[in-house]
């Protein structure tokens, strides 16, 4: 007979001839299972090779180990065939955010097939993990400075399907979807149709957008689900998510601004900012700046080998552009190569070519502007928005008051405000060469203070008015205080006079019965 998996085939004596047999050990990936690194090479050695989902697992976990005080590994929900979506996260105090830290997420394999940027990202794991412990300065005020988390697979269910016909022999679409047949890259809420749609109305906000309703009566991927929660409770500040099939960084947006235009230049707002984070990676990738045109990614040379999403090919529904429209997050695709299923032997040279983009768009994060807005009396002030002149899009702040604005050089107008409290504007300059984010702090005023605003008449209690500052008022009550008045007809109010010498109007309007 089965053994009932929820037993422990070893503490009831069951033997491998009873049929003991664990359904959840393959899910488990044998967790708890250590991996050796190859005898008489140091820990510090990165094996390049294909990673299955169990061997993922067991080398984050005990990259995760090795620098325990800069590194934890966490889950953040399951695959449809139950998989961990497991993610190693680096910084000084893993765990938690700190103020002023800024997030930046990277996510390889949202396609099956496309398993070059999960083996680059487990490989970064290792690398960061090893020269943080050899004393590297680059890596330790990189990982001092910010949080990074690591999403090496998002797809390990189309990953084992395109596992199985293996490296080379893998075709186009092959482990592509989960296991839903879902394209994950189309699966998000589709918030450009709605940024079309407010960019056109004056005055309407067009960042932030929530989540349509009906977008839930569709099927979403628990995979999907997983990274827009992920989203909630992580103030991400960049990303990138990295593809294979071609050589080339796209930013947003990915959906043409005229649906029926399969090809057409679509910027954000922050057309200025994503070209600069694009480049960051581009620039110092030696296969993007070969000069030959035959090379894999060739026919993108004379744009830099990088591109308008929707100007390459548009379509709704992608990560990136969900990232700018329902958050603080800039995400950027990355397609590293031409071969969605590399050989072993070309991984190396693979991790060559892309550790220094690596590392350069990371250290990207900390341009623009940095700070805290907070009121008079120090305390944060947790979504407020902070504007850009001329930029229409708004970043809002983390529960602790902090916030980043990522923003090219140049000068800047640069507005924070939040309800129930004056606007502050700062005018900003950042220099060409600044590697490291100003800080701007903004404190914000109540309104309703000042000398000239302490004498206020009466007023009509309404339904449904709250002051920022107290509790709502009751229908039909008075305000504490509040005195009933004589009419215009009759004898004149104690104020009368004070007011009467500010204009030469009366103020009758004051008088209430």
């Amino acid at each position: 007979m089965a053994w009932p998996y929820f037993l422990d085939c070893g503490r009831y004596f069951g033997g491998e001839e009873e049929g003991c047999y664990d359904p959840l050990e393959q899910l488990r990936g044998g967790l708890d299972a250590e991996e050796a690194p190859p005898s008489g090479l140091p820990p510090t050695f990165i094996h390049f090779t294909h990673h299955s989902y169990a061997q993922m697992v067991r080398v984050l976990r005990r990259t995760a180990a090795r620098c325990a005080p800069v590194a934890q590994t966490y889950s953040i929900g399951r695959s449809f065939d139950g998989k961990e979506l497991l993610v190693i996260e680096f910084s000084s105090r893993p765990g938690q955010h700190e103020l002023m830290e800024p997030e930046v997420k990277l996510i390889g394999n949202i396609h099956g097939n496309e398993v070059a940027g999960r083996e680059m990202l487990i490989y970064l794991a290792q690398y960061l993990c090893s020269e943080y412990l050899l004393g590297s300065p680059r890596i330790q005020r990189l990982l001092n400075t910010t949080r990074i988390h690591l999403l090496p697979s998002m797809n390990p269910d189309g990953y084992e399907v395109a596992a199985a016909e293996g490296a080379g022999y893998n075709g186009w679409t092959s482990g592509r979807q989960n296991a839903q047949n879902l394209d994950l890259n189309r699966n998000f809420p589709d918030l450009t149709s709605e940024f079309y749609r407010l960019i056109a109305s004056r005055g309407a906000r067009t960042d932030h957008i929530a989540v349509p309703q009906h977008y839930w009566w569709g099927k979403v991927a628990p995979e999907t689900k997983a990274i827009m929660k992920w989203m909630r409770t992580t103030p991400f500040v960049l990303s990138a998510s990295l593809h294979g099939g071609d050589l080339v960084v796209s930013y947003p947006f990915d959906f043409s601004q005229h649906p029926h235009e399969e090809k057409m230049f679509s910027p954000t707002p922050d057309e200025k900012m994503f070209k600069l984070l694009a480049r960051a990676y581009a620039d110092v990738h030696p296969m993007m700046m070969d000069k030959s045109e035959n090379r894999c990614g060739g026919n993108f040379l004379k744009r830099g080998s990088i591109i308008n999403g929707a100007d390459w090919y548009s379509f709704t529904g992608g990560m990136s552009d969900f990232n700018y429209l329902h958050s603080n997050c800039f995400e950027i695709t990355v397609e590293l190569g031409c071969v969605k299923f590399p050989p072993e032997e070309a991984l190396y040279t693979l991790w060559q070519h892309n550790k220094e983009s690596l590392l350069n768009f990371m250290e990207t994060v900390h341009r623009g502007i940095k700070g805290v807005v907070m009121d008079k009396f120090g305390k944060p002030v947790p979504s407020a928005r902070i504007s850009v002149k001329g930029v229409r899009h708004d970043i809002t702040t983390a529960p602790d008051g902090d916030y980043w604005r990522l923003l090219p050089p140049g000068t800047h107008i640069v507005i924070a405000q939040a309800p129930g409290y004056s606007k502050v504007i700062k005018k900003v300059t950042i220099p060409a060469r600044m590697r490291r984010a100003g800080r701007v702090d903004f404190i914000l005023q109540p309104l309703g203070t000042g000398p000239k605003k302490a004498l206020q008449g009466p007023r009509r209690s309404s339904p449904g008015l709250r002051d920022p500052h107290g509790e709502p008022e009751e229908p039909g009550r008075e305000p504490l205080g509040a005195r009933r008045q004589p009419g215009a007809g009759g004898s004149k109010p104690w104020w009368w006079s004070y007011f009467t010498s500010l204009s030469q109007h009366k103020p009758y309007w004051l008088l209430k019965y």
